[in-house]
């Protein structure tokens, strides 16, 4: 059973069909990514998964329950969770209380394990534990809003865009975090525009245009596919 199971998925924005009847799933332990041009309902399937966008139709489910309609904070208390394109980290509070504002789901103790966690991955983050979130960097904070949603200790994930505005260098340090996660247990979904880096890492992909899912096949396939390099690889 796949740990993630999404059928016929349909989400409107009035009149306007953002995701049009799109199937995938996720088995546990893989890396699978979503890419596509602006505009293809990539963001929108991510965020309609984590509850904050309520499909018009189809089945969202997560370890063989149904999570459609489940408010969000209580589809994290699940297992889920979303590091949001933009990093979105809350700028007027430390990185220390960003991080404990993902753990609200979990216990103090917890917390304390996952904290250490946390920091082994993101060490610039227990460097400045202390320092307001709104004077890091934009890596600093791409590695904070990461660090907040593992805080709640999710079995699945989700990243959007988390290359977004980063230089190269620090890109490559993010997708070697998001690797290095993957191989200690946690399942990711991966949004990202830099098709070429999230392929490379993924098992497996979904090309998607327009709501609609056009293409798939495992990350190496993709990597090689003369449609997917001429129009997201520039080949």
């Amino acid at each position: 059973m796949a740990l993630l199971s999404v059928k016929d998925l349909h989400v409107s924005y009035g009149a306007i069909k953002a995701v049009r009847g799109i199937s995938f799933d996720i088995n546990e332990g893989e890396i699978v990514t979503l890419i596509g041009a602006n505009g293809a309902g990539k963001s929108t399937t991510l965020n309609t998964v984590a509850g904050l966008i309520k499909p018009e139709s189809g089945s969202v489910e997560f370890d063989g329950a149904s999570v459609v309609g489940v408010p969000a904070h209580k589809v994290v208390g699940r297992g889920m969770a979303l590091c949001p394109e933009g990093r979105r980290v809350f700028t007027q509070m430390t990185v220390a209380e960003n991080l404990e504002m993902g753990g609200y789901t979990r216990s103090d103790a917890e917390n304390k394990e996952t904290l250490e966690k946390v920091y082994a991955h993101f060490p610039r983050l227990k460097e400045r534990c202390g320092q307001v979130a709104g004077t890091l960097s934009g890596g600093e904070q791409q590695m904070l809003a990461m660090g907040r949603a593992l805080m709640s200790r999710p079995r699945l994930l989700m990243l959007d865009e988390p290359s977004m505005g980063l230089a190269p260098i620090l890109v490559q340090e993010i997708f070697d975090i998001v690797k290095q996660l993957n191989e200690a247990g946690t399942t990711i979904l991966l949004v990202e525009q830099n098709a070429n880096m999230a392929l490379s890492i993924a098992d497996r992909a979904y090309v998607l245009e327009i709501g609609t899912i056009k293409k798939t096949g495992t990350g190496a396939e993709l990597l090689v596919d003369d449609d997917v390099r001429k129009a997201y690889l520039g080949g």
